[in-house]
C-alpha cells in the first residue's frame, strides 16, 4: 500500500513539474520575436533535458555532469568547428572566455560573442530548472511563478511586438492544472490520505477539469474591451539610447533603419544619433533595399534573399535603361563609431564600390540589397567610396512609355492581399479618372496626399486594429502618419491600378555640415537615425524603376526634366509639389524640408537590440545566481540577523520565534519532527543525534513559557547560547 501511495505521489509531482516546464516555455517563446535569438528549439530542448533530470531525482553530482555535458555539446555544435576536446578546441574556447571576460570588465556588454551569450543563457536555463523543481515539487508554491508568468506576458504584449493572446490562454489552462494538482497534494498531506481510489479520484479531479473548461470557454466568449490607454511604446523609446541595424525585431520600437516591417504603425520619438557622413557633390537619397509583398499590416519579402558575388567591387545593379541621361559622381561614406550596418547604403546609379580589398560584396538583384563580407565582420563598412552615374528622367519619355510589363515584374509588383477593402481600389480609380498615361496616373497619386488634407506627423499615429488594413485606416480614417503611411499607400493605390510599384527603404540626404574640404564643389552631409525613410519606385516599360516621393513635406529623390513644352503645366505642378513647405508643426524644430525630418519603418535592429536583449539575459542570470546563493545560505545569514535581534530584545515573542526558527533549521537539515511527536520526544531525538542535552534544556525553558507563561530573564544569556549552539550544530 505504501509503495502504491508513493507512486501516486510521484505521478502528482511529475504532472505539476511538467506544468512548471510548460510555463517556463512561455517565458522562452517571445525571445524569437523580441530579440535576435534565432532558432529557439535547441534552448527549449536543453531546458526540457534539465527539467527531466531534476524530475528523475538524479544524484546532484550526476545531474551536474549531465547538464554540463549538454552545454558542451550544444556550444560545440553551434559555434566551434574544431574537433571537440582537441587542443585547438580548448584554445578557441579559452580565447572566447578571455575576450568576453575583458568585455564584461569594461562594461562593453554588446561586444560579447554569440558563443559566450549562449553559454550564459544555457546556464540560466540550468539554474531555472533547479529553482522550478524546488518551487513546484519541494515547496509546493506554484502561485508565485504563475503570477510572474502572467505579469511577464502582459508586459511583453503591452510594450513589445509580441502577441501574447494565445500565450495567456495556454498559461491560464496550465496554471489551473498545476494549482489544482498542487492543492490536492496538500490536502492529502493534511488529511493523512496516503492513496486515492478511483471514486476519490473522480471526486477530486472531475471538478478541476470542469472548472478549467468552463472558465476557458467563458473567457473566450466574453467581449474584450479595446485598449483604454495610449500605446506606451513611444514613451519607452524616448528613454532608450540604442539604435542599430540588422535582422530581427526589437522589443522596443525605435527611430532608425531596421529590418522587420511586418507590422507598421504607431508613434515614434525622434533620435538624432549620427549614423554616417557622406562626402558628395550632389544631395540625394541613400537606398538600401526594397520589399514587394504587402500583407495588409506591413511589408515582407516574397522570397529569401539570393546573393550573387560582385567581382572586384563592380556592382551589377541595373535599375533603369542605359540610354537615360546620367551624370557621373563619386561619394565617400564614413560610418560613425558604433554603427554596425552590414548593408551598403548607396545612391541611384551605383557602379563600383572601392574600399577594403578583403571585402566581398554580395548583391540580391530583386531587392537591391548589397551585403558586405570580410575576414572581420565588425567594421568592414567603416569607410568606402562609391562611383555612380546619377540619373535624370525625362518627363516626355515617361509620358510616352507604353507597352506590356514583363511577366516577372507583374508577378512580384502587382500583388495585393485579398482582404484589401474595395474602397481603396475605388479611391485609386477616382484619383486617376481624368488621366491617360501611366506617368499622369503616378503623379496624380503622388500629389493626392498633399492636396487632400493628409498630415505628416510622428506623434499620435494609429496602429491598425485586429483585422483592419494599414492603408485603409490611413486613407479613410486617420489621414495622419509618416513616410511609411504615405509610401505604402501610394504603392497599394498604384498596384490596384495594375501599375507595378515597390516599397523602398533607406535614408534621406541628411544635413549639410561645415567642413574644410580641398574641393569647393564637395559637401559633407551628416545622416542620422532621424533621416531613415521610405519612398516608392514605379516601373515604366523601356525606362526601368523610377523613384517617387509621396510623403508630404519631402522632395523627390531624383531629377525630372522636360524636353518640350507640351507638358509645361505638369512640370509646374511637379515643381510645386517638390518645393512644398513642410507642415507648420514640423518646421518649428527643423530648418529645411527633407533634411531633418525624422522617420522610421521598423523596430531597432539586431546589432543593438541583440546586445540589449543579451544584457537583460546576463543581468537576469546574475540576478538568479544571487537569488540562488542567498536562498541556499538563507539559514546562515538569517541566523546572524536573528542572533543580533535576540541579544537586544528579551521578550516572550522573541523567544518563541527563536524556537520556531530552530525547528525550521532542523527540519531543513533532515531532522524532521514526526506528526504527533511531542516536543520532549523530539528534543530527546535531537540530543541523541547531537550527543548532547542542549535541545532538551532549551525545550524545557520553551515549555515553561508555552504552558506556564513563565520566562526567567536571568537565564536569557544561557538560552541564547543554547540556541546559538544548536543552530551551529544543525548547519555544520
Amino acid at each position: 500500500m505504501d509503495r502504491v501511495a508513493h507512486n501516486q505521489q510521484l505521478i502528482y509531482q511529475s504532472i505539476v513539474y511538467i506544468c512548471g516546464f510548460l510555463l517556463f516555455w512561455e517565458w522562452l517563446r517571445p525571445l524569437e520575436t523580441i530579440s535576435d535569438t534565432g532558432s529557439l528549439s535547441i534552448f527549449v530542448i536543453y531546458a526540457a533535458f534539465c527539467f527531466l533530470i531534476s524530475m528523475l531525482k538524479v544524484k546532484w553530482w550526476v545531474s551536474m555532469v549531465l547538464k554540463l555535458i549538454g552545454i558542451v555539446f550544444i556550444v560545440d555544435g553551434l559555434f566551434i568547428s574544431e574537433t571537440i576536446f582537441s587542443g585547438s578546441w580548448f584554445y578557441l574556447l579559452s580565447m572566447h572566455l578571455e575576450f568576453n571576460v575583458e568585455m564584461i570588465s569594461n562594461q562593453q556588454w554588446s561586444q560579447m560573442t554569440p558563443l559566450f551569450r549562449s553559454l550564459l543563457f544555457l546556464i540560466l536555463l540550468w539554474l531555472m530548472s533547479y529553482l522550478l523543481y524546488y518551487w513546484f515539487v519541494i515547496a509546493k508554491r506554484v502561485f508565485l511563478f504563475i503570477l510572474l508568468t502572467f505579469i511577464y506576458l502582459a508586459v511583453l504584449d503591452t510594450f513589445t511586438t509580441y502577441n501574447a493572446e494565445v500565450a495567456i490562454v495556454r498559461t491560464f489552462i496550465i496554471s489551473l492544472v498545476a494549482m489544482g494538482i498542487s492543492s490536492i497534494m496538500k490536502e492529502l498531506n493534511i488529511e493523512s490520505i496516503k492513496q486515492l481510489n478511483f471514486k476519490n479520484l473522480t471526486t477530486w479531479f472531475i471538478p478541476i477539469i470542469i472548472v478549467i473548461f468552463f472558465s476557458t470557454f467563458v473567457g473566450f466568449l466574453l467581449p474584450k474591451l479595446d485598449p483604454q490607454w495610449p500605446d506606451p511604446v513611444p514613451f519607452i523609446t524616448s528613454t532608450a539610447g540604442h539604435v542599430g541595424f540588422g535582422e530581427g525585431q526589437s522589443p522596443i520600437q525605435k527611430v532608425g533603419y531596421g529590418e522587420d516591417d511586418s507590422q507598421l504603425g504607431g508613434s515614434f520619438i525622434q533620435d538624432e544619433t549620427p549614423v554616417f557622413k557622406a562626402t558628395v557633390e550632389k544631395s540625394h537619397y541613400w537606398r538600401i533595399e526594397s520589399k514587394d509583398m504587402y500583407t495588409g499590416l506591413g511589408w515582407e519579402r516574397s522570397s529569401k534573399l539570393v546573393y550573387q558575388e560582385q567581382n572586384d567591387g563592380q556592382i551589377g545593379l541595373d535599375m533603369f535603361d542605359d540610354t537615360l541621361e546620367t551624370e557621373d559622381y563619386t561619394a565617400i561614406i564614413s560610418f560613425e563609431s558604433g554603427s554596425e550596418l552590414s548593408k551598403v547604403v548607396y545612391p541611384y546609379g551605383i557602379k563600383e564600390i572601392k574600399g577594403n580589398d578583403q571585402v566581398q560584396y554580395l548583391l540580391d538583384d530583386q531587392t537591391g540589397t548589397i551585403e558586405a563580407e570580410g575576414p572581420e565582420q565588425r567594421g568592414i563598412l567603416d569607410n568606402y567610396e562609391i562611383d555612380y552615374s546619377y540619373p535624370s528622367f525625362s518627363v516626355d519619355r515617361l509620358s510616352e512609355s507604353s507597352g506590356a510589363d514583363p511577366d516577372d515584374i507583374q508577378d512580384l509588383y502587382l500583388q495585393l492581399p485579398n482582404s484589401l477593402p474595395e474602397r481603396v481600389r475605388d479611391l485609386a480609380q477616382e484619383i486617376v479618372a481624368e488621366d491617360e498615361t501611366r506617368y499622369e496616373k503616378v503623379t496624380s497619386v503622388e500629389r493626392y496626399f498633399s492636396r487632400n488634407g493628409y498630415s505628416y506627423s510622428t506623434q499620435d499615429v494609429a496602429i491598425p486594429d485586429q483585422g483592419q488594413d494599414y492603408v485603409d485606416q490611413f486613407l479613410f480614417e486617420t489621414k495622419v502618419g509618416y513616410c511609411d503611411n504615405f509610401s505604402t499607400s501610394m504603392v497599394v493605390l498604384l498596384r490596384s491600378l495594375d501599375i507595378p510599384a515597390r516599397w523602398v527603404k533607406g535614408f534621406t540626404a541628411g544635413q549639410q555640415i561645415d567642413s574644410d574640404l580641398p574641393l569647393p564643389e564637395l559637401s559633407v552631409y551628416q545622416v542620422r537615425n532621424s533621416n531613415a525613410h521610405s519612398w516608392v519606385e514605379v516601373y515604366f516599360p523601356d525606362v526601368g524603376w523610377v523613384p517617387f516621393e509621396p510623403t508630404k513635406g519631402f522632395s523627390s529623390p531624383v531629377d525630372f526634366y522636360e524636353e518640350t513644352s507640351s507638358n509645361l503645366e505638369d512640370l509646374e505642378n511637379e515643381t510645386e509639389q517638390n518645393t512644398e513647405e513642410e507642415p507648420e508643426e514640423e518646421t518649428e524644430d527643423q530648418p529645411a524640408p527633407g533634411v531633418e525630418d525624422f522617420e522610421t519603418d521598423t523596430a531597432a535592429s539586431s546589432g543593438d537590440s541583440d546586445g540589449v536583449m543579451w544584457n537583460w539575459i546576463l543581468s537576469a542570470a546574475i540576478f538568479v545566481v544571487l537569488i540562488v546563493l542567498l536562498y541556499s545560505t538563507r539559514y546562515r545569514w538569517m541566523t546572524a540577523f536573528l542572533l543580533q535581534r535576540y541579544k537586544k530584545r528579551h521578550d516572550a515573542k522573541v523567544y518563541q520565534d527563536a524556537y520556531h526558527f530552530l525547528l525550521k533549521v532542523l527540519d531543513h537539515k533532515g531532522f524532521k519532527r514526526e506528526q504527533g511527536q511531542t516536543l520532549r520526544d523530539y528534543a530527546n531525538y535531537i540530543d541523541k543525534r547531537f550527543e548532547s542535552n542542549e535541545m532538551s534544556r532549551f525545550t524545557h525553558h520553551y515549555e515553561r513559557f508555552l504552558y506556564r507563561n513563565e520566562i526567567d530573564s536571568d537565564k536569557w544569556g544561557e538560552m541564547t547560547e543554547l540556541w546559538e549552539s544548536l543552530i551551529k550544530r544543525s548547519l555544520s
